[in-house]
């Protein structure tokens, strides 16, 4: 019981700023009631390894506000003089979903005055770089959409364009960039696109076997999920197969990100059994056009993307005892958009 109360203790000390302001700081037993809709025999490995992950995939305010100040000086991107670097750049405000651009630039507007005395919204001369802001990349689509409408419609002929983010997916990267690209192509526009990361996760499918994200090596024999396989035919799953070296070391061990990926595919299985019609698109590990789900383990203190299991955001305490959010307990209760796809289909 020692170990478990550690663990319980750990994990919500870790997440402690989720959502500061919105919801009530996570506790032990916040904690306890989520672990506790798992079967009892896997409960306390989960916890172990679900500690170890979240101490590498989850991103605080305090750790988001550090990285951002120190891009500020970065040599490779704004040289010898940083001060004159950003003070000639136009930090762009451009996102047209979601809020994650207004609160990353809220925060690195404190840090650029600290460190050089500038404002971002008095930054930008003719000559100077276009710099895009925001915490995670996954799939691409949001960041890609953006600069797509801004390269068309408000770019100039020729620009450096620098798209900076903590986290970056691999195959998101790609999706973007090649987009990008394209985009300034078709626009007769000179565009230098470069990408900056500090963390970035494998989730190619052609490196799926180094990937970084929950891909499971084998599919649990049940039923309902043997069912919702059989059903994809564009993008089938491919299972991943265990034993390689990886970058970052997201997992323990591969044991233990075994049974992660076994236990929260289940649950996000059961999840999805609560709607009579629900969306394709949100697969049990996450939001995502193909295979099991994105798989993602990052998590900010801003919210907790839908790229990540079903399992760890999806219900709501508060709702009616009938509707199927009641049915499960959420460890990061997710904000959600207008723009996002809904949990259920409607058939008229």
């Amino acid at each position: 019981m020692a170990e478990r109360t550690d663990l319980l203790t750990s994990i919500a000390t870790t997440i402690q700023d989720y959502r500061a302001g919105e919801l009530a700081k996570p506790t032990s037993n916040h904690v306890e009631r989520w672990i506790q809709q798992f079967d009892t025999v896997v409960q306390l490995p989960m916890l172990r390894e679900l500690n170890h992950v979240l101490d590498k995939t989850y991103f605080t305010k305090a750790s988001v506000s550090s990285f951002f100040s120190d891009l500020i000086t970065h040599q490779q991107l704004a040289g010898e003089d940083p001060c004159a670097f950003w003070s000639g750049s136009h930090i762009l405000d451009i996102q047209q979903n979601g809020h994650s651009q207004s609160e990353i630039r809220a925060l690195f507007d404190e840090a650029l005055m600290e460190r050089c005395g500038l404002k971002i919204d008095d930054c930008g001369n003719p000559d100077g770089a276009f710099i895009y802001l925001d915490d995670v990349l996954f799939s691409g689509g949001r960041i890609g959409d953006d600069l797509e409408s801004w390269i068309t419609e408000e770019a100039p002929a020729k620009a450096t364009v620098h798209a900076i983010v903590i986290v970056a997916h691999r195959f998101g990267e790609w999706k973007c960039t090649n987009r990008v690209r394209a985009a300034a192509e078709n626009a007769g526009k000179v565009i230098d696109f470069r990408f900056w990361a500090a963390l970035r996760i494998e989730n190619r499918n052609y490196h799926r076997n180094k990937s970084e994200v929950l891909w499971p090596t084998a599919i649990p024999d049940d039923a309902d999920l043997k069912a919702y396989m059989a059903e994809e035919q564009k993008f089938p799953f491919v299972a991943r197969h265990p034993g390689q070296i990886f970058e970052h070391g997201v997992f323990s061990t591969e044991q233990g990100r075994q049974l992660l990926e076994r236990e929260l595919l289940i649950a996000g299985m059961r999840i999805r059994s609560f709607s009579q019609n629900p969306n394709r698109a949100l697969r049990p590990l996450g939001f995502s056009p193909f295979g099991l789900g994105f798989g993602s383990m990052i998590v900010t203190y801003r919210n907790c993307p839908n790229n990540t299991p079903l399992a760890l955001w999806w219900g709501d305490p508060n709702a009616h005892p009938d509707h199927p959010f009641s049915k499960w307990y959420p460890l990061l209760p997710r904000k959600t958009y207008a723009q996002e796809i809904d949990f259920d289909v409607v058939v008229d």
